[in-house]
């Protein structure tokens, strides 16, 4: 009865809601069962939008979320068994080579069809597999009830007097080094957070901070234009590291200026420096705002929503005080043609149930806290956390470009870990910058040629 009650709901639902209708005229009882790529909204998944669709639709759905860093080698293990999962997650181009094979072709479906920007989505073979659904940014994220503290200093050694001055490495190097100077007098025990180097928790230095040097050679290898950083680096078969010395700038004043000493970032996960900055500990983190639940959700959070700011990644480029933070996205979602048809059919009724129905867009908006790409959003329904509106505040600024989002083009997971480990020993005192920056350079010539290009 209730698989024959399911199956009358979803066909109720495709008839009198013609937004859902896209390619999903044939929903019947297949359970979605969707692989989660984020933990930090898993509980959203699991106790909101998975109880909210089943009630809008009578369609059951699964949440399963893969640990943090573990998602590809999740995705591995579940697609090969007798019910993998329906919709599954990529990050670019990389992702797409590795799975455009259990890729659904998503032209004709209403989902596609919501984009703001059709060219945001990923193809292969002219027909389009991938669609975002989206579009994050990171940067060092300050708290400026700190940093007002600080310029309020009589004896401070810089002559600007407040965050929104800093516009480029000089500056922030020198409040940096001046804020820990005063950091008894400020209360903090660091200016950054701990560094955090622990197992599966590098991704915000070999991924996110490399991308600005990767973005930087890669734009200057195609011949300056930004747009098509992405695609060079994508195809490169080499990398020069151009920029290193400009990771180092800033890679150093991390680690120089942290809660943490050197010798103890080993230990530390991206969530003790998450909270390191909620409780105050600390004037700045590198995150994005994906970290403002992090943050908000700490139990004692001492941070007013008012004060939660980003400022870009500053590391003495030419030119870096015309740039913004990064933003892009590496959250492409696929629906896994091998699934049942039935489970394809539902796949795409919950995904636009979730990003067009009043319900739907609620939990996107202010429990997921999507900054979405799609054209069913009103501006007033985008998020209302802090840094998602920093996100968007940046985006809008007409003195300054965002800076894309580039690690899509490194070769593999494999080039990550490899940088990871070198950092560590760079941390250490077991590997100079040179060796280090060498590794970058030698893993992704291996990695590129074993990927094919």
């Amino acid at each position: 009865m209730k698989k024959t009650m399911s199956i009358i709901i979803a066909a109720l639902l495709v008839l009198s809601m013609p937004a859902f209708a896209g390619g999903a005229g044939e929903a019947a009882s297949g359970e979605v069962y969707f692989l989660n790529f984020k933990p930090e909204i898993a509980e959203v998944y699991t106790n909101e939008v998975a109880p909210a669709f089943e009630e809008a639709t009578g369609i059951p759905l699964k949440v399963v979320t893969a640990a943090s860093n573990q998602y590809e080698a999740t995705l591995r293990s579940e697609i090969s068994k007798s019910e993998p999962p329906t919709i599954f997650q990529i990050n670019g181009p990389v992702g797409l080579q590795n799975w455009k094979d259990y890729a659904a072709p998503l032209d004709d479906t209403a989902f596609y069809g919501m984009l703001s920007d059709p060219s945001m989505a990923l193809s292969d073979g002219g027909q389009v597999l991938a669609v975002p659904y989206t579009v994050e940014g990171y940067g060092i994220i300050y708290n400026d009830a700190i940093m007002r503290a600080y310029f309020a200093l009589p004896d401070k050694a810089v002559s600007i007097s407040s965050a929104e001055e800093i516009t480029d490495f000089a500056t922030l190097k020198a409040v940096v080094e001046d804020m820990t100077a005063h950091k008894d007098e400020l209360g903090i025990q660091g200016v950054f957070a701990s560094t955090s180097m622990a197992p599966g928790s590098d991704w915000r230095w070999q991924t996110h901070l490399f991308n600005v040097p990767l973005w930087a050679e890669f734009r200057d290898k195609a011949g300056g234009d930004s747009s098509q950083a992405l695609a060079t680096a994508f195809a490169a078969k080499t990398f020069d590291f151009t920029y290193n010395e400009n990771f180092r700038n800033l890679w150093d004043l991390y680690l120089n200026n942290s809660v943490s000493p050197k010798g103890l970032v080993g230990g530390k996960n991206d969530a003790d420096s998450m909270a390191e900055f909620a409780l105050g500990q600390c004037a700045m983190v590198q995150n994005g705002n994906w970290g403002a639940s992090q943050i908000l959700g700490v139990p004692g959070n001492t941070v007013a929503d008012s004060d939660i700011k980003f400022l870009p990644l500053y590391m003495g480029l030419d030119g870096e005080e015309g740039l913004g933070i990064c933003v892009g996205t590496e959250n492409y979602l696929c629906i896994n043609k091998q699934a049942s048809p039935e489970a394809q059919a539902n796949a795409l009724v919950f995904l636009e149930w979730l990003f067009s129905s009043d319900e739907g867009k609620d939990l996107v908006t202010n429990s997921l806290g999507f900054i979405t790409p799609f054209n069913t959003f009103a501006e007033d329904e985008q998020p209302t956390d802090p840094l998602a509106r920093q996100v968007t505040k940046w985006m809008a600024k007409g003195d300054v470009k965002s800076i894309p989002w580039t690690f899509a083009g490194i070769p593999s997971e494999q080039w990550k870990a490899d940088f990871g480990a070198a950092l560590l020993e760079y941390i250490n005192g077991r590997m100079s910058w040179e060796d280090t920056a060498q590794v970058a350079v030698d893993a992704w010539a291996r990695e590129a040629e074993l990927a094919g290009r």
